[in-house]
This record gives C-alpha cells, sequence and structure tokens, in this order.
C-alpha cells in the first residue's frame, strides 16, 4: 500500500489512475449492460479521493475521474468529433471536482473519520451527486446521458423504484451504495455505521418497492416499427419504408411508426410523397407517424418534425423538436465554437426549435406523445406528456451515425425507464436499429431490433392507467438531495463561525520596556 501511494505521488500518474477508476462506471451501461457493477464501480475513484494529501489534489482526482467517464460513456462521438469530445469531456469532468472533495472531507484517509461522519456521508456524497447529474442534465451540456440510475433499465425493482421517484432516485441509492463499499473496504474502524447505512438503503428501497402502486391495465394497442436500416439517401430510404410498411396489410395495427429523419422532404412541398403515405395508410388501416427532416415551406429553416398521416394526408399533428443534440444539430455559440466544424462533422447550419410539446390521436383512439432523438433521455419531458393525457409515449430516433458502438443501445434502454417513471408503454423507433418496445412497467415487449434488422415489426402493447408518484411529485428526490447540501453548507458556515468565535485571540507583541536615562544634573 505504501509503495502504491508513493506511485501515486505523481501528478501525473495519479490524474491517469482518476481517469482510469471514472470511467470504470460505464461498464455497467449498455452494450457491455453490467447492472450490478455498478453498486462498486465507484469504490476505485472514491477510495483514490480519500487518499489524496489535500483537498485541492481530491478536486484534481474529481476532475480526472469525470474526464475518465464523460470520455468513456461518450467514445462513440470521437469518429464525428475527433478533438472536440475531449474537450468536452474535459469541461464536464470538472463538475466533479467538489464531489471528490467532499469524499475526502468525510473519508480523510488522514484522519480516522467518526460515526457520524460516516453517516453524514451516506446521505453529503449522493446528493451532491445528483446535483452533479442535475447540472450535466441541461440541454446545453448535452443533456442527462449516462446518469447513472439508468445503469439499471433492465432490473425489476430498480424499475419499479423509479416509478417512485424517476431515474434520480436510483442514482442516489446507487452512490450511496457505492460510499458504504468504500468504507467496508478501508475504514474496518467504521465499518458498523456502514452496514447500518446498507441495512437502511435496502429497508427503504423495500419498502417503496412495496408501496409503489402497479400500472392498471387499460386495454391494448397494436404498434408497429418500421426499421429500414442504414441506406444512403432519402429516396431510398422512403422506398424501403414504403415496402416494409406494405407488409402489415392484414396485421390490423392502429398505429405505425416510422423512425427520425424517415422523410428527407417537407411534405408540403412534395404532395407525391404525402399521397403514398395517405395510401399506405388506406392499405393498411393504421395511421403513420413519419419524422421530416427538412427545410420548411411555411417558415425559415430546418425543422426535425413528427408528422401524423391519416388517410386523407397529413392530419395537422405536428410536433417539432424542441430540445436539439449540441454539436449534432447546432453549435452552441457558433461564433465561438463554430471551428467545430472544422474537425468533425458538427452541423452545419444550426436547426431550429420548437415550441410546446404535443399529444396526438391515432385513428384508434389512442393517444401518444413524441419525442425525437435524445429528448427522451429527459425524464421531464416524458412526465409531462403523460400529465396531459398521454397513453403511450413513442420516440423516434436513428443514431446512423453511430452504428456499431454502444450508442444505440444506451440509447434504447432509455424507453425502460422513462416507460416506469410515467407507467406509460413506450415506443423506441428507430432508422438502423436498435428500435425496442417497453410496457408500462419497464419491462421490455417481443424483439429487439438490431442493428443489422430492416425490417417491419408488429407489438402488442398493453395499455396502462393510474399515476405514478414520480408523475405526481416529479423529481423530489433531486429537490431534496438539494436541500441536504444546503443543510450541510449552513452546518459548516455555523461550525466556521463557533470556531472563529471561541478561538483564543491571539497574543499581541511583548511590551516594550522603556528604559529610564540616568537624570542629568541640571545646571
Amino acid at each position: 500500500m505504501k509503495r502504491c501511494g508513493h506511485w501515486l505521488t505523481s501528478p501525473w500518474r495519479r490524474t491517469t489512475v482518476a481517469a482510469l477508476a471514472g470511467a470504470l462506471p460505464v461498464l455497467a451501461f449498455p452494450a457491455p449492460a453490467l447492472w450490478w457493477w455498478a453498486y462498486v464501480a465507484l469504490v476505485p475513484w472514491i477510495l483514490l479521493a480519500r487518499s489524496a494529501p489535500t483537498g485541492r489534489r481530491a478536486a484534481y482526482d474529481g476532475w480526472g475521474g469525470g474526464f475518465g467517464f464523460m470520455l468513456a460513456m461518450h467514445h462513440w462521438l470521437l469518429p464525428d468529433l475527433h478533438v472536440f469530445t475531449l474537450v468536452l469531456a474535459a469541461l464536464l469532468g470538472g463538475l466533479w471536482a467538489p464531489w471528490a472533495w467532499l469524499v475526502r472531507r468525510f473519508l480523510a484517509e488522514a484522519e480516522a473519520p467518526t460515526r457520524r461522519r460516516v453517516l453524514a456521508a451516506l446521505l453529503v456524497l449522493p446528493s451532491a451527486w445528483l446535483a452533479v447529474e442535475l447540472v450535466r442534465s441541461w440541454q446545453g451540456l448535452g443533456g442527462p446521458w449516462g446518469v447513472l440510475g439508468a445503469s439499471q433499465w433492465q432490473v425489476g425493482p430498480a424499475l419499479r423504484l423509479a416509478s417512485v421517484g424517476g431515474v434520480w432516485l436510483l442514482s442516489f441509492l446507487v452512490v450511496a451504495v457505492n460510499v458504504a463499499a468504500a468504507v467496508l473496504v478501508a475504514l474496518p474502524a467504521s465499518r458498523a455505521p456502514a452496514v447500518a447505512g446498507l441495512v437502511a438503503t435496502a429497508a427503504t428501497a423495500s419498502a417503496a418497492w412495496a408501496w409503489a402502486p402497479r400500472p392498471d391495465a387499460d386495454g391494448e394497442t397494436r404498434v408497429a416499427v418500421v426499421q429500414p436500416g442504414v441506406i444512403d439517401g432519402p429516396d431510398l430510404r422512403f422506398d424501403r419504408e414504403e415496402e416494409l410498411t406494405r407488409r402489415l396489410v392484414g396485421q390490423d395495427v392502429d398505429l405505425v411508426v416510422w423512425g427520425e429523419s424517415s422523410v428527407g422532404y417537407d411534405l408540403a412541398e412534395r404532395p407525391d410523397l404525402a399521397r403514398r403515405i395517405a395510401e399506405l395508410v388506406r392499405a393498411t388501416g393504421a395511421d403513420i407517424l413519419v419524422n421530416v427532416d427538412a427545410r420548411r415551406s411555411d417558415r425559415p429553416g430546418i425543422y426535425k418534425s413528427s408528422i401524423l398521416v391519416g388517410a386523407g394526408g397529413p392530419t395537422g399533428d405536428r410536433y417539432d423538436k424542441m430540445r436539439l443534440v449540441p454539436f449534432g444539430e447546432y453549435i452552441p455559440a457558433r461564433s465561438l465554437l463554430g471551428w467545430a466544424t472544422s474537425v468533425g462533422r458538427a452541423a452545419g447550419e444550426d436547426r431550429r426549435r420548437g415550441t410546446e410539446q404535443v399529444l396526438m390521436d391515432a385513428g384508434h383512439g389512442v393517444r401518444f406523445g413524441p419525442m425525437v432523438c435524445f429528448e427522451t433521455a429527459f425524464p421531464d419531458m416524458s412526465r409531462h406528456l403523460v400529465e396531459d393525457g398521454a397513453a403511450l409515449l413513442v420516440g423516434q430516433s436513428s443514431t446512423s451515425s453511430f452504428q456499431r458502438s454502444w450508442a444505440p443501445a444506451q440509447h434504447a434502454s432509455l424507453g425502460a425507464l422513462r416507460a416506469a417513471e410515467t407507467g406509460r408503454p413506450f415506443v423506441h423507433a428507430t432508422l438502423t436499429g436498435d428500435s425496442a418496445v417497453y410496457d408500462a412497467s419497464g419491462r421490455r415487449l417481443g424483439s429487439w431490433l438490431g442493428p443489422d434488422a430492416s425490417t417491419a415489426a408488429v407489438y402488442d402493447v398493453p395499455l396502462a392507467d393510474g399515476v405514478t408518484p414520480y408523475v405526481r411529485y416529479g423529481d423530489w428526490a433531486v429537490h431534496g438531495a438539494l436541500l441536504v447540501l444546503v443543510a450541510f453548507g449552513l452546518t459548516e458556515g455555523g461550525r466556521a463561525v463557533r470556531l472563529r468565535r471561541t478561538a483564543p485571540a491571539p497574543l499581541g507583541p511583548p511590551a516594550r520596556t522603556v528604559r529610564e536615562s540616568p537624570a542629568r544634573p541640571g545646571r
């Protein structure tokens, strides 16, 4: 251990180890999908930060680990953004610096943490992690992709908990277990409070799991997903989508969903395409939700729009994508960062944003809410759609630029969380994979359409009724974490004031001795 500590005295070696430790949690996400790994993956990073000789060094460990996490989570962006991927990872990695500083503050190796400090760490450190996830979830910073709780997308009990507090509650619990595990490994004298914390976490999670209401069955709908596969050119892609949709004739489908950018022309400018889609609606007996990525004829700029087409053509239901992908669909502060277009495939022209979410009615009375691409990563968007009355959530995506990477599977897994959070089934339809459908509890239905699939798949989707606690109360887990941090800050501030008041007054300089000169005899 001493040799290892001596080896880590080099700042560059220590930063490298921090980056590697920060990258470890990514193995819990798809494609590896080692969900159980999430509960111990932070332990090496925590042990490194607590061993830091100073608070500043711990903050650097946090930055290094954050850089490793963000780079590993988004490594599939490298072919498109090149060196800019490293710049983004470095900038966002700094968000974990305060978290690592707090790790050292509570669990410092140089001190013997008291039981009280260990119990406080089990509350404050997960709260600080949630604060980091909240900040980086802002759309301008890339959105909530890779939130730690999302690694539990295929764990039934975890999905039940997501219906109570969303993905944020899962992140809190996963970090709390990691903190307790680190204490058990490194602080034998503090194992009792760590075990007590684990027991309390398990008891609370079990109580929430038992209490969480289950979605009530409310009928069924039949949805088809059309995934054409990798096809160059909007005309050839449209032809393939048309061919696949014709296979649905006679299958009694209620709604057909095409992927993001499935139509490369404004339907008002190409009425021939609108007629062809309407003919497919009449043949299949199901409305078709397409996604148009084109310059609009009725207003300036390029939009990505979900458009519902009925037997007579476009029904008038249209949703313009609101949250755009930074650098992929627009460049933040283009005057400063426009150079990104010269080093990768960043957006040459900014897409325009929609202004509000929209509910649509399929021909068989199914009220659904569409989202486009990485909007499905935002829990609040699906929650608001369900609050407005959506019985079904639909995500249209492409991910064509990231074939053979972890991105498609990571994206498809998010549908399970959005379904569990809201108690509504979720359809994730893509151009090139991975496409997936989930029931109202987040359980996957039917087959998962991988990147090699070029097909139309039909799913019998059970509908559900009722309101989950997450839809009713929103992001209460995040708000609670912020209150914990505020309380910690006030406590620390009050403690600093008390120490200043009770500190002994500094000793002043020694009094000068005045020597009296011998009296001179008078003249």
